[in-house]
């Protein structure tokens, strides 16, 4: 069946739109309107600009748009949802967000604590990757899925901690380094590590996991947190094979591995700055090493 059934508002989200173009604009406003009120301010960047701005692009794609309809239908278009969500916008808004802002928000003595414990690298590796798993525990995953402030609270949560695991390996400012070049490769693999486990569990898997893709109530309850009750009451749907050529099996099991593949490709480009950047650092040559070297008789 279409997708069209459901109405505009369950495929275009607008109040989401209207949500996410908010947040872009509070974002242009405070860093170039009202950049002055902060100290130590900078011009916004292109590079910063086009980071945030394809950043609210893609959370609009995958929570506004069919996408996240689609999430509701077929497990492995919600995995999608999840590996975007969670692996792609998150280190676009902390690239995106120009150091003077970051730090006027977490120098604040509310928040400066706080953060500085979350951004701890163990503490944010171990906390991401197994809020992530438990969210893929079956018990867990469907009262999630089928109650909008669980929902919106978990979801929200795990945005929240993303951006806590990305930071210490894509954050610009000098004093909230806490690894260097060869300690944040090892922090990427272990991210991949911890996160094998859950994609492996729903890979191998023999039968359907999860009640809200496989009891046809359950799924009905789950989609109330996109589509509008009045229209679901107006459709009669047995459930989400309508939609889905695949056996719920096969579904689950693409999922896993879509995320799995997705993981892999974002850490291989988070690789590949680190290993960049480690080159640049590694090719610099200080002025006095630079004096040396067109001066030997300097050497004592």
């Amino acid at each position: 069946m279409s997708l069209e059934i459901f109405g505009f508002r369950a495929l275009w989200s607008p109040y989401f739109f209207l949500f996410v173009l908010l947040i872009l604009t509070g974002y242009y406003m405070i860093t170039i309107k009202y950049r002055g009120k902060f100290k130590n301010s900078e011009p916004l960047t292109r590079r910063q600009g086009v980071y945030f701005t394809v950043a609210m692009i893609v959370l609009y794609v995958i929570k506004g748009s069919p996408v996240d309809l689609m999430g509701h239908l077929m497990f492995y278009a919600h995995m999608i949802q999840m590996a975007i969500l969670y692996l792609v916008v998150p280190p676009l808004v902390v690239m995106g967000v120009p150091q003077w802002l970051w730090r006027a928000v977490i120098n604040h003595k509310a928040i400066k604590p706080v953060f500085r414990l979350f951004t701890k690298p163990l503490i944010a590796i171990i906390l991401f990757n197994g809020v992530f798993s438990i969210y893929h525990i079956p018990d867990v995953f469907d009262v999630v899925k089928t109650d909008m402030m669980f929902h919106t609270v978990y979801t929200s949560a795990l945005f929240l901690l993303a951006i806590f695991m990305w930071w210490p390996t894509i954050n610009e400012l000098p004093e909230m380094e806490s690894l260097d070049g060869l300690k944040k490769v090892g922090y990427v693999f272990a991210n991949g590590v911890l996160l094998t486990p859950a994609c492996a569990l729903i890979i191998f898997a023999d039968t359907p996991m999860y009640n809200t893709y496989s009891d046809p109530n359950a799924w009905a309850q789950a989609l109330q947190l996109c589509v509008p009750s009045a229209t679901l009451a107006s459709l009669n749907l047995s459930g989400p094979e309508m939609f889905n050529s695949m056996s719920l099996i096969h579904d689950q099991q693409l999922g896993g591995v879509i995320m799995k593949i997705i993981q892999e490709i974002v850490y291989g480009i988070i690789l590949a700055q680190i290993f960049y950047a480690w080159y640049k650092k590694e090719q610099e040559i200080t002025p006095s090493e630079e004096e040396t070297m067109l001066n030997p008789h300097l050497v004592k």
